[in-house]
C-alpha cells in the first residue's frame, strides 16, 4: 500500500493515506477496547517510539528478546492505521495499542473502558523541530518547505495530524475520566530508571531490580538508536529516506534552540499562552545551559496538575 502523495481527510484533520485510509479511521473511533488494554497516546515526535520500547520491555520483565526481534509497530500497533486489525488478531495477552489521534474521536470508543490510557507529551518547540525533520526523510508527508513555513503550519494546527495544543489539552482535560497516566519526555530523559518504576506500578506489573536495570539499559537512546527494530531502517527507502536524515535524531531536551529564531520564539511563546491560558497544565522546560545533562534539569521538569499524576 503505497499511496505516498495521497492525504486522507477524517473529521477536518489531515493524515497520511500511506498509512490511513476512511476505512482504517472509521474502524479505529469504533473499536472495542478490552479493559486488559494499554493505549499510548501522543501527537507525533512527542515519545512515541519510547514508550513503546518502555512498555515492550516493562511487560516483558526487563527480557529485551522480543524488542529485538519483532518491529515495534507490530508490538504496539497504531489503532488508526491500515494494518492494526490483523496485527490485534494476532497478538497473545495484553495489548499494547498506540494512537495519535485526538480524544475526541476516541471518546466514544473509550466511555466506559478500564483500558489503560498512557499520554505522553514533550516540549512543542521540540515536537515541532522533529517533526519538520520527519518531513524531510518520510516520502509519505508532505514536503515541509522552510522551518518557518513549516512552524507557521504547526502553530495554526494545519499540519498532518492536527494542532499539538488540541491533542494536549483534550486528552489531559480527561483524565479524570479514564485510567490514565500522564508522563513527559522531559521526565523520561531526566530520569528513566523512576519513569520505568511509575511505568511498571502503574501497569500493576512490578519489576524486580535487575529487571528494571536490564529494561532502562535496552531503553536508553543509543541503545535504541541501534535497534532495527525500531529505528525504522527497515522501511524501505522510497518510503522513508535514511539519506535524508535519521529516524532516530538526537533525542536531546532543548534542542529547538539551534533551529528557532528569536523572533520565531516570541511568535511561538504568543500562540502558546494564547491556546494554553485555560489549560490546568503548567509546563517548565529547561533552562538554556547545560542541556545535555540530566542533572541540570532536575528543578525544571515539567510541572502538571497532581491530577495527571498516573502512580
Amino acid at each position: 500500500m503505497a499511496r505516498l502523495d495521497v492525504t486522507e481527510t477524517f473529521h477536518h484533520i489531515s493524515f497520511p493515506g500511506h498509512l490511513h485510509t476512511q476505512e482504517s479511521l472509521s474502524y479505529a473511533t469504533g473499536f472495542q477496547f478490552q479493559d486488559s488494554d494499554t493505549l499510548i497516546v501522543t501527537y507525533p515526535k512527542s515519545g512515541t517510539t519510547w514508550m513503546q520500547e518502555a512498555l515492550t520491555l516493562v511487560f516483558s520483565k526487563g527480557d529485551s528478546t522480543l524488542a529485538h526481534s519483532m518491529p515495534n509497530w507490530a508490538r504496539a500497533p497504531w489503532l488508526e492505521q491500515y494494518y492494526c486489525p490483523e496485527v490485534l488478531r494476532a497478538s497473545r495477552g495484553p495489548r499494547i495499542i498506540t494512537t495519535h489521534l485526538p480524544y475526541h474521536l476516541l471518546a466514544p470508543a473509550l466511555q466506559g473502558s478500564k483500558a489503560k490510557v498512557i499520554y505522553v507529551a514533550r516540549n512543542p518547540k521540540d515536537v515541532a523541530v522533529s517533526y519538520y525533520h520527519f518531513h524531510k526523510m518520510a516520502n509519505f508527508l508532505p514536503e515541509p518547505g522552510s522551518f518557518g513555513e513549516f512552524l507557521s503550519e504547526f502553530l495554526s494546527g494545519t499540519v498532518h495530524y492536527g494542532s499539538w495544543f488540541d491533542h494536549v489539552k483534550g486528552w489531559t482535560s480527561q483524565a479524570r475520566n479514564l485510567n490514565f497516566f500522564y508522563i513527559t519526555y522531559e521526565e523520561m530523559w531526566q530520569e528513566l530508571r523512576g519513569s520505568l518504576e511509575r511505568l511498571s506500578t502503574f501497569l500493576q506489573c512490578p519489576l524486580v531490580a535487575a529487571e528494571l536495570t536490564s529494561a532502562q539499559q535496552h531503553c536508553t537512546f543509543s541503545s535504541m538508536k541501534e535497534n532495527s527494530m525500531v529505528n525504522y531502517t527497515l522501511i524501505p527507502e522510497e518510503i522513508m529516506d535514511h539519506t535524508k536524515g535519521q529516524f532516530m535524531r538526537k533525542g536531546k531536551i532543548g534542542d529547538w534552540r539551534n533551529t528557532f529564531t528569536e523572533e520565531q520564539n516570541r511568535n511561538f511563546d504568543e500562540v502558546f499562552k494564547a491556546e494554553m491560558q485555560d489549560s490546568q497544565l503548567r509546563f517548565v522546560w529547561e533552562s538554556p545551559e547545560k542541556l545535555d545533562s540530566p542533572e541540570s534539569l532536575k528543578t525544571r521538569t515539567v510541572t502538571q496538575n497532581p491530577t495527571l499524576q498516573g502512580a
